[in-house]
């Protein structure tokens, strides 16, 4: 038979009489229920959690709270702490008006002289609840936009390699070139250009920095460069325009240029070579070790009189000959001991590699350095290779 209210108040055991101011100032919600699961006491925390009077409490069922659904897990959930002696586990508290209120329910059994009793305490989640849901809706965000950076940065990719040169036949010469960033977008770029039949222009250029910022950069001056070249304009000049274009349209970047050039004169088998701040391009010659061919200006885009006016070095070409054109991204790397590959490790490389045909020679040196570097490079990789023949 079912007790009313009234009767469970006075079935209450002294025990839990003795324990209620103590219930009372708890930040969480407990009632205590007897063998048949009606509810003998329940806190102010609990009322003001379902918005049901206390005496309305008092001898509730709780399969009037919860769906017939609802009222099954339950149900799973009270046989594992009558098995266990304990439990907990995340539900719904139901509110007086409709709503449900989510909670960590904890449950502990508990047998006295007095009887059979359960414990129950609830924890109100709701804010954790709607900060996770916050933070889920703040990463969707964030994962669409990551999303959307990714394609323009591999829209932009696209766009940087079409800057870099490609591979060719050019009458006597042949050209092996390879661009690799270290990101997916860089700082280097290289140009093949031949505004006449008898001209080949070539520029390796490096822009400070890795990454969006460089490439921006970068296409500007590519933008520039790529007019100066065409329009045949002398080394000393292009650089001077460089340097001043750095210094006065893309003041305050922080952002520096070095590069390297060559012009090759096929008739006459000679080549104009300048360079800014840049490695030393080499000169592969059957029989003799590497020409160094050495920058004589500074780096662009730092001091207004970067450009020295005997910028141009010409050099008398041979059959066979083999021009090399990198950026640093080849040089400064290191082994394992820390130690820099430097101009003198390309050199020797290029060295035992001037033998091979263009193209496995290119590959040889690209080799090389991977061979001394540890590790994935830390900077983006030009290189240009020119075959006299």
């Amino acid at each position: 038979m079912t007790l009313p209210p009234l009767a469970l108040a006075m079935d209450k055991p002294e025990w839990l009489t003795s324990m209620e101011a103590v219930l009372e100032v708890l930040n969480e919600g407990v009632v205590i229920t007897n063998e048949n699961q009606r509810i003998l006491f329940a806190n102010e925390r609990f009322v003001e959690m379902t918005g049901i009077p206390r005496q309305d409490l008092i001898g509730f069922d709780p399969s009037s709270f919860y769906s017939s659904q609802e009222m099954d897990f339950l149900r799973q959930q009270i046989d594992v702490a009558f098995r266990a002696g304990h439990n907990r586990y995340a539900f719904v508290l139901p509110r007086k008006g409709g709503g449900r209120l989510p909670v960590i329910v904890s449950s502990r059994r508990l047998e006295n002289s007095h009887g059979k009793f359960g414990i129950v305490t609830f924890t109100d989640i709701s804010e954790q609840l709607r900060a996770q849901e916050e933070l889920r809706s703040a990463n969707a965000q964030l994962q669409k936009r990551q999303m959307e950076i990714e394609e323009d940065l591999r829209l932009a990719a696209r766009v940087q390699n079409s800057l870099a040169p490609r591979s060719l036949v050019w009458g006597t010469m042949s050209v092996d070139a390879f661009y690799h960033p270290v990101h997916s977008v860089g700082g280097d770029f290289g140009l093949v250009n031949s505004q006449d039949h008898e001209h080949l222009s070539l520029l390796v250029c490096d822009v400070s920095g890795h990454g969006i910022g460089s490439a921006l950069v970068a296409n500007r001056i590519y933008s520039e460069t790529t007019a100066h070249m065409r329009s045949g304009m002398p080394f000393l000049d292009m650089f001077r325009e460089l340097n001043r274009f750095l210094i006065e349209e893309i003041a305050g970047s922080g952002m520096f240029v070095t590069l390297a050039a060559a012009r090759i004169d096929a008739q006459r088998r000679t080549m104009v070579f300048a360079g800014a701040g840049h490695p030393p391009a080499m000169l592969a010659r059957q029989g003799q070790g590497p020409l160094l061919l050495e920058s004589r200006s500074m780096i662009l885009g730092a001091l207004p009189d970067a450009v020295d006016a005997t910028t141009n070095l010409e050099v008398q070409l041979q059959p066979d000959d083999r021009i090399v054109l990198y950026t640093d991204g080849i040089t400064e790397v290191f082994n394992s001991r820390g130690e820099m590959l430097g101009i003198e490790g390309v050199q020797e490389i290029v060295r035992q590699t001037s033998s091979l045909p263009p193209h496995e020679m290119k590959q040889g040196i690209l080799d090389g350095v991977a061979a001394w570097r540890e590790g994935s490079p830390t900077d983006d990789v030009s290189l240009m290779l020119v075959h006299v023949r």
